[in-house]
């Protein structure tokens, strides 16, 4: 578990690099801001899509360590290569190869879980595993702006690749041989067609829904919430990012540690209503959220942000182990994968560009605060996220209490249903 933190936490760290290492890219290599947006965002996007439930289904058919070290491997040299970049083509060939290994991180270090944990366990070893998303983010704020400094961008993406690789030896040396799976034969569909048979279950359809609107609530707010807290509040940079990243970092233990806790719980209670306390915090979320964005006192508006930011956080092993739940033993990273698409595809490509044009929007007509009402697809999607959540949360008990059609093809043994 010690070794899987630390995958979570570089892949987030070596992912927003580039966000805190912008200006100096853009300024070395004659960047435009659009060919910066393609290099954070484009990029991952389009990999999430195409390259996610490939590498997922090769977690569940085969050895989930090998697809990890692999995946680790491929994201540390590339972004040890991207220190080479003497131009946007060569640094956004390096981005997409990040994108590649990352995308297929999460699916097999759950697989990897999956063969490795006692389910009454899984909540917290997947908590813990997503602890590193939040303390990569701040760290990679923190540190790699830091270094980016003193050192350059170049220096800062050689470092993160190397400590990468050694992680990757890491892995290969302490996760062991996989077990196999001995009670599940493995599914030899097509992952297309196994996505979609998933998919047609009406409980992982309600937990991809929630994960549509988590995602377009969470990408606004982390890329919105500090240029927000400097305009309208008077923060300075230093300010806003020590006070927001801090508070993130905080509610990011307690939120993955905590929830994956809470999950463990309530699936040994037996109940099969797995989902309410993350839908619950969500729909308190939306309001504090909203109070927020129009209070005139800034450590007030950064207070009542703080339960979104634990709300996000808090979701993760949730979503993960109800996914696992709904799937069945030999298709945890397929469902993680499909999570992952839903939360990682629609939401971060368009909600902050949905806030840019309200603000933009405001600022033309001579509205006020024009940021704060373009902000508000946050609280909306935070009621759209609790609301979903609460319906699967009722499929899944249903699912646990009456199991009907098995997801898998008719001659694969399978745990998982389709409610």
């Amino acid at each position: 578990m010690v070794a899987l933190f630390l995958v979570s936490a570089f892949s987030q760290i070596d992912r927003i690099l580039p966000f805190i290492l912008a200006e100096s890219i853009k300024a070395d290599l004659s960047l435009s801001d659009t060919q910066i947006g393609l290099l954070t965002g484009m990029a991952f996007a389009v990999c999430y899509a195409l390259l996610s439930l490939p590498l997922a289904r090769a977690s569940d058919r085969g050895s989930p360590r090998l697809v990890l070290v692999c995946c680790v491997a491929i994201w540390s040299a590339m972004t040890a290569l991207g220190g080479f970049a003497a131009s946007f083509l060569f640094l956004a060939f390096t981005r997409f190869g990040v994108a590649f290994g990352e995308a297929g991180a999460t699916p097999s270090a759950h697989a990897l879980i999956a063969r490795k944990i006692r389910p009454e366990r899984r909540g917290l070893a997947i908590g813990i595993f997503s602890m590193g998303i939040p303390l990569g983010t701040m760290t990679g704020f923190a540190v790699g702006g830091a270094l980016g400094d003193t050192l350059g961008w170049q220096t800062v993406l050689l470092g993160a690749g190397a400590i990468g690789g050694l992680i990757a030896v890491l892995v290969l040396s302490v996760a062991g041989p996989t077990p196999t799976l001995k009670t599940v034969a493995v599914n030899r569909e097509p992952f297309l067609r196994s996505s979609m048979r998933l998919l047609s279950s009406r409980s992982f359809r309600w937990l991809f829904v929630g994960a549509v609107a988590a995602g377009f609530a969470g990408a606004p707010f982390y890329a919105f919430a500090a240029p927000f807290l400097m305009r309208t509040h008077g923060f300075s940079a230093s300010q806003a990012g020590l006070a927001f990243g801090l508070l993130q970092g905080l509610m990011g233990i307690l939120g993955t540690l905590g929830g994956g806790r809470w999950f463990d719980r309530l699936v040994r209670a037996g109940h099969g209503r797995v989902l309410g306390p993350p839908a619950i915090l969500f729909l308190i979320a939306s309001v504090t959220m909203s109070g927020a964005l129009f209070t005139s006192v800034g450590w007030l508006s950064i207070a009542l942000m703080v339960p979104t930011m634990l709300s996000f956080s808090f979701l993760l092993p949730w979503t993960f182990g109800a996914s696992h739940l709904v799937a069945g033993k030999g298709n945890e990273g397929m469902a993680s994968s499909l999570g992952m698409i839903g939360s990682s595809l629609l939401g971060p490509a368009l909600g902050p560009l949905f806030v840019g044009m309200m603000s933009d929007a405001a600022a033309a007509a001579q509205v006020p605060h024009g940021l704060s009402f373009g902000l508000l697809i946050v609280p909306v999607a935070s009621v759209l996220t609790g609301l979903a959540y609460l319906m699967a949360n009722r499929r899944i008990a249903d699912m646990l209490a009456t199991p009907l059609t098995p997801i898998a093809p008719a001659n694969v043994p399978h745990e998982g249903y389709a409610s």
